[in-house]
């Protein structure tokens, strides 16, 4: 497919990104299971998308396509007799149209505005017939107009995850700041603060870990492994004496997932959260992203 790619389609990209409507799909039979799997692909990557039966189109579904959308029709054949009357009403109310088909010179194909001809490639069913490689085709054709449109737009995760907010690709997609604790529940200590109510800090917050602010900036954390190392003076200490000056950190729009990889590449339980004046916003705990089903 890569090495056919049909000639009028970096135009059909331009005109989709450009458009401020909707792109219809519309097909019959193995073509409309296609369709519906390409509209759903365009929608759930920023490209505003709706599957019209073809039959249902005749019987007052026209009334879903409205002028600034544009109609995707497939038809392998080029002759699909169900498509005629989608057909008339883009003609009609000069709605774009987009066809695919095997077929350049089939009706569907001449009405047609823009034309995605599939490479004229046999059915891998014993008997030739069977829709296998022209869905498949068609398939990967709906999958590049996707991608291509995605990289139009500039399409990003934290984009992708508004349309897949459920599930474990709504977790993968998940930032930080959504799930970390903010508030009252982050761990924070002044730079002069005594170990001692530094560890009551630590003890009550949970996270294993205490920020050390001045003015109000975190120039260090304390944890677990920092008590540890200063066993002998500890009591004697302040907070500032006692801390990793070089903590790790993130920013709240990070990918908890990369958060979680770092976490796990330094063998670290919580990371602290800051802005873009090195202000603490948030702790993050490993089990925070555990309960999320990012993993």
């Amino acid at each position: 497919m890569a090495d056919n790619m049909p000639e009028d389609f970096e135009d059909v990209v331009d005109i989709i990104s450009k458009s401020d409507g909707r792109v219809i799909v519309s097909g019959v039979g193995k073509s409309g299971h296609i369709g519906r799997k390409i509209s759903a692909t365009l929608s759930s990557t920023g490209t505003p998308s709706y599957f019209v039966h073809a039959t249902e189109a005749s019987h007052g579904d026209l009334g879903m396509i409205a002028r600034n959308d544009m109609c995707l029709l497939i038809s392998n054949s080029g002759e699909t007799v169900e498509l005629r009357d989608i057909v008339a009403h883009t003609r009609r109310f000069s709605v774009p149209m987009v066809a695919i088909s095997s077929r350049p010179t089939s009706t569907l194909m001449k009405a047609a505005d823009y034309r995605l001809t599939l490479p004229a490639f046999p059915e891998a069913c014993s008997i030739g017939m069977a829709p296998t490689t022209s869905t498949t085709l068609t398939l990967a054709l709906g999958d590049a107009l996707a991608v291509s449109l995605m990289e139009q737009r500039g399409f990003r995760p934290e984009n992708f995850r508004v349309f897949h907010p459920g599930g474990r690709l709504g977790a993968q997609m998940a930032t930080v700041g959504q799930l970390m604790h903010g508030g009252t529940e982050v761990p924070l200590v002044d730079v002069g603060t005594s170990m001692s109510e530094t560890l009551l800090v630590m003890t009550s917050k949970g996270f294993g870990i205490a920020g050390v602010v001045c003015d109000g900036k975190l120039i260090g954390v304390v944890s677990d492994g920092d008590l540890r190392r200063n066993m002998t003076t500890l009591m004697a200490q302040q907070a500032g004496e006692v801390a990793n000056i070089n903590p790790s950190t993130v920013p709240a729009d990070t990918l908890a997932a990369t958060a979680l990889s770092l976490m796990n590449e330094r063998k670290i339980s919580a990371l602290m959260v800051i802005d873009a004046e090195a202000r603490p916003i948030g702790v993050l705990h490993i089990h925070d992203c555990l309960r999320a089903g990012v993993a």
